[in-house]
């Protein structure tokens, strides 16, 4: 998931759909207050950032990520109007991983992004929560070292549940990262989908909570 904090909306757009036409999940956001509840909810693959932006300017939202230690190793971009030499290195010295100066052309971003994805996926991040194991870069599932078979939607349910292990994720959330159905709260998809992970995952299982109301939620510890 790649987010994108940019309060000119033809920009937004067209980045968002040139991300996602290569592929990419991507979701953009006018104001940092959205952007900030999105991450307490979802934490990225990587960020794309303005600097000039209403309620909170791009340095100071990249400094806040890069203060925190949940959020301080998401690679970064910055995307802005801003082409002197000055405004480049305080980017770059706050933390940015790149920088990319407006207007910039489509095909020049999405290798930009590739290239940084590269750069901070050379260090495979894994998710140990009791027996379970679960790594997104080689989308493999063990339960005490034996696999376990998922399917796509299964996978993106339990890596979403795991990444955010914790934190309560309401159905319209969930609904909407997995299936883009954000809207159907009474669709049963979800809770067929919450019961066949229980049982593929065995006593791991029980770590996925039912929120009455609200969702669900994976309790556990994360190593």
């Amino acid at each position: 998931m790649i987010y994108l904090l940019e309060d000119d909306d033809s920009i937004r757009k067209l980045v968002v759909y040139a991300l996602k036409s290569q592929g990419y999940e991507a979701e953009g956001f006018e104001r940092p207050s959205a952007f900030w509840r999105a991450l307490e909810e979802h934490t990225p693959d990587l960020i794309l950032l303005d600097i000039m932006l209403p309620e909170e300017d791009g340095i100071s939202v990249l400094r806040r990520l890069k203060g925190s230690r949940e959020s301080a190793q998401l690679p970064v971009i910055m995307l802005t109007a801003r082409s002197s030499e000055y405004d480049k290195v305080e980017g770059l010295d706050a933390g940015a991983d790149d920088y990319i100066v407006k207007p910039f052309g489509m095909m020049e971003l999405v290798a930009r992004v590739r290239a940084v994805l590269r750069r901070s996926s050379r260090a495979p991040v894994s998710y140990q929560v009791g027996p379970l194991s679960l790594s997104p870069e080689r989308h493999e599932v063990t339960l005490s070292g034996a696999p376990v078979a998922l399917t796509y939607k299964e996978f993106a349910l339990l890596r979403l549940l795991v990444e955010n292990r914790g934190k309560v994720l309401d159905r319209s959330l969930l609904m909407d990262r997995v299936w883009g159905l954000g809207n159907e709260p009474e669709n049963r998809t979800l809770d067929v989908h919450i019961r066949t992970l229980r049982a593929k995952l065995g006593e791991a299982g029980e770590y996925i909570e039912t929120v009455r109301g609200v969702g669900y939620r994976l309790r556990g510890t994360r190593t």
